[in-house]
């Protein structure tokens, strides 16, 4: 009878503690224990944050529950597509809706905060957010000037929040499986590579147009200069053009290079350096031929090769194409080698947005954490300067100064215009 009973409370008690793990979907549809929540609040309601919002309103624990714009129409479209997602995930409720990041960041119900603003604005809500506690999803490139990357990731380490980056190639197992091949030296020795990510950027001259009274116009331009609305910085397109100009972005050269220089950055295990020259074309208005120099002799070549954007690497034994639609090697079969248990393995991720809630909740760093983000934002800044400057650039990766050169030391970081100012 004795063991009659302890078998009967061995049953009993592992009954009782199924139920605290009791699958999300025998409780009801969209339940997540308030304990494992992540809530997430957006600052930038433009195209990229659509994406962004619903791929994280996939995850099972993540909860989008506040939005942030000075664009009434965005305010707007993020209202009701909140509520087509809480409605689709049987969750109810309603999201809040902010015109001021710092009222968002207030929020003490929020956990994390998605910055997905025009890059000029990356830098001032990303460290007021982990300066009140919360972790950061800053999308592409990471920061707007050299000093800003360096202040974003130093306030991540000082209170001890995980910011992501969202150079998300490197959560593709494509670009992994290249970076490993290359670090593992199947290629052999790399001596060069080609890299083609579009145009610098150029000084924004657009005339006058009046500004629609859907929009704060003086917020949106924030810490930039002040200039008059036009409707191909804010408006044109799905992807507003703001990009292409170095008062908000860094032109499609910083845009696609968060990506695909983040990918040389990572194949040639540099995420903790960078070039230490950079050489362009002296023709004023040459838009390709820029080289840059890692201290190994490796020679990076912003070319457009015939096949988009996308990467070559060039080694002693073969080479290899990477884009976001082909992954090719020549001889053709190292593409589908099987790496040796012995080789050098890189942190798997399936998930970017995933990862930075995961690494959030466990304390861990994510994939593309402050300092890589900051160091590939940095080759971004540097090769459009180059560009600008149109004279060789020597730069101290470790003391993060140009060598020699004053002018080129000032324009790591830039004037804010009050009272938009970065407080660190």
């Amino acid at each position: 009878m004795q063991n009659n009973r302890r078998k009967f409370l061995k049953k009993t008690a592992s009954a009782f503690l199924g139920i605290t793990i009791i699958p999300r979907n025998v409780i009801g549809k969209g339940f997540t224990a308030p304990s494992d929540r992540f809530n997430i609040g957006v600052i930038g309601l433009g195209a990229q944050s659509g994406g962004l919002i619903e791929r994280m309103s996939k995850i099972p624990e993540a909860r989008v529950v506040a939005g942030c714009d000075i664009h009434q129409k965005r305010l707007n479209r993020f209202s009701k597509l909140i509520a087509d997602q809480y409605k689709k995930y049987g969750i109810k409720g309603t999201a809040s809706v902010y015109e001021d990041f710092d009222k968002l960041i207030e929020n003490s119900n929020i956990d994390g905060v998605v910055v997905s603003t025009p890059d000029h604005w990356h830098a001032i809500p990303s460290i007021n957010a982990m300066k009140a506690g919360k972790h950061v999803y800053c999308e592409k490139p990471m920061s707007h000037t050299i000093n800003e990357g360096r202040a974003m990731e130093e306030t991540a380490r000082k209170y001890n929040r995980v910011l992501q980056t969202g150079s998300m190639q490197r959560s593709r197992s494509d670009f992994r499986k290249a970076c490993e091949l290359i670090r593992n030296g199947y290629l052999g020795k790399i001596e060069k590579v080609w890299i083609e990510v579009g145009n610098p950027s150029a000084a924004c001259n657009l005339p006058f147009q009046e500004t629609p009274d859907y929009l704060d116009w003086d917020r949106w331009l924030g810490p930039a200069p002040a200039r008059s609305y036009h409707d191909i910085i804010v408006e044109t397109g799905w992807f507003p053009n703001w990009r292409w100009y170095r008062e908000y972005g860094g032109g499609i050269l910083s845009d696609w290079g968060a990506h695909m220089f983040d990918i040389v950055q990572w194949a040639l295990g540099m995420d903790n350096s960078g070039p230490v020259k950079y050489e362009a074309p002296i023709e004023p208005t040459a838009s390709r031929g820029l080289k840059m120099y890692y201290d190994n002799g490796i020679e990076v070549e912003h070319k457009n090769f015939g096949r988009g954007f996308a990467i070559r690497f060039f080694g002693t034994k073969g080479t290899l194409d990477i884009s976001r639609s082909f992954f090719e090697t020549t001889p053709k079969e190292l593409v589908n080698i099987k790496l040796k248990p012995t080789d050098i393995r890189l942190y798997i991720s399936e998930s970017h947005e995933n990862d930075w809630i995961t690494s959030a909740k466990s304390g861990s760093k994510p994939i593309c954490d402050a300092e890589v983000g900051h160091r590939t934002a940095t080759v971004c800044h540097i090769a459009n300067l180059a560009y600008e400057y149109r004279r060789p650039l020597n730069w101290d990766p470790v003391k993060e100064e140009f060598v020699d050169d004053f002018e080129a030391n000032l324009r790591r970081g830039k004037r804010y215009r009050k009272p938009y100012e970065l407080r660190l």
